[in-house]
């Protein structure tokens, strides 16, 4: 999650506010739900054979299926896209160089979170058909973003990641590609703030005053899992090894526009020790409703999470960019089962997330890094929390002009 320049200013005034309401729908195996709440933990797909390869559909780096001769074997078998019946992705990046794909924007160089440490690309590397994001005691760190983003979709990413000392967060989240927090909205779909890894919390950040609806699932993330988003005009719904575990509802909750996925490992002093976060693929699925964005990065080109210290870095109108990135197709029809001598069907299927009904939490613990922008009023709500010195830390948020 990221950080404005102007909520940085009130961290110090964090303990004894009311910041934020928030209200929790996790669907299974939650915490941060009712007192007395069981949970369950979720068992990672590591070791399992690989999948079946799909059909190459969009642009980007878009081989689908790590079964494809010549390609390493998928470390996440068990996923939303297959369990689901998504179909091929829109687009799909498998890592299997030495380099980042150019629609892959690594952050940097310049300071870290809340503008601690120092994101830079060296901390970024490809190998072994995964890319790592590596941190150290001294707050070395990285963070890397997929354009062109869409509004309305789907996301999935194999991902584990290393025990920690303390200092570092592991994120996937949705950044507002106008760069326009916190009206543009933020979903941090897999936030992992816990040293040893085994738990993952949802924050679906809105409005002016930075609201936040919350979850958590127990799940060991040392081991790859397969977390993913889906986002359609009517539900967001976050899962992990293809079961849910997250939704709202809320329709006023959601991003007004276009997001792009981002993977960030975030500094907070002290780092008690270095860490690393790895992802083997990345998938992105385009729907029926799903409108592309107008804003994107040039192939290769440096990505930042402080716009207004390197506004060339943000993203701009595509008539801007010289030879851009693919724009996700958007879906029109489902995908019908494969026939090999027929021409390849279209990208995506429609919406078959699951509908297990989610209830609201109560009290669940707000993200203690984000504070609201300097004078506005904080939240208030039927269940507003107050940090706890005892809860980890998460990532703040930024908008254009941010500190991330």
């Amino acid at each position: 999650m990221r950080k404005t320049v102007l909520s940085r200013t009130l961290a110090v005034a964090v303990s004894g506010c009311a910041l934020v309401a928030l209200t929790a729908t996790p669907a299974f195996a939650a915490t941060g739900s009712a007192p007395g709440t069981q949970t369950a933990p979720v068992q990672a797909g590591a070791g399992q054979p690989a999948r079946a390869g799909a059909a190459q559909a969009g642009g980007g780096q878009a081989v689908a299926g790590k079964a494809v001769a010549g390609q390493t074997e998928s470390h996440c078998d068990t996923t939303a896209g297959d369990s689901l019946k998504w179909g091929p992705p829109t687009r799909e990046s498998d890592f299997d160089g030495t380099t980042l794909p150019p629609d892959w924007h690594a952050y940097g160089p310049e300071p870290g979170h809340m503008e601690d440490g120092t994101r830079s690309p060296d901390a970024v590397t490809v190998e072994d058909g995964a890319v790592t994001i590596s941190g150290d005691e001294e707050g070395n760190t990285g963070a890397i973003s997929w354009h062109p983003g869409q509004k309305y979709g789907r996301w999935e990413g194999c991902v584990k990641a290393d025990p920690g000392a303390g200092g570092y967060n592991a994120l996937f989240l949705l950044w507002p590609v106008k760069e326009d927090w916190p009206v543009g909205g933020e979903v941090d779909w897999m936030e992992i703030m816990s040293d040893d890894r085994q738990e993952t919390s949802f924050f679906l950040h809105y409005g002016a005053n930075n609201d936040q609806e919350y979850g958590s699932v127990k799940q060991d993330s040392t081991e790859w899992t397969a977390y993913a988003l889906e986002w359609t005009p009517e539900k967001i719904t976050g899962f992990v090894n293809g079961k849910e575990w997250f939704s709202s509802t809320d329709t006023s909750h959601f991003p007004p526009g276009a997001m792009n996925m981002t993977m960030q490992l975030d500094y907070f002093r002290p780092a008690g020790g270095p860490t690393a976060m790895h992802m083997d693929w990345a998938k992105q699925w385009a729907l029926p409703e799903s409108e592309p964005a107008q804003l994107s990065l040039g192939p290769g080109e440096p990505a930042t999470g402080q716009s207004q210290l390197h506004p060339d870095r943000a993203p701009r109108p595509l008539d801007q960019i010289q030879d851009p990135a693919p724009t996700p197709a958007t879906a029109t029809d489902p995908v019908a089962p494969a026939d090999p001598t027929a021409p390849a069907a279209d990208p995506a299927a429609p919406a078959t997330g699951s509908d297990q009904g989610a209830t609201a939490g109560s009290d669940p613990a707000p993200d203690p890094a984000v504070t609201p922008p300097t004078g506005s009023v904080p939240a208030t709500g039927p269940s507003a929390s107050t940090p706890s010195a005892s809860t980890p830390a998460a990532s703040g948020a930024g908008t254009a002009g941010s500190t991330t």
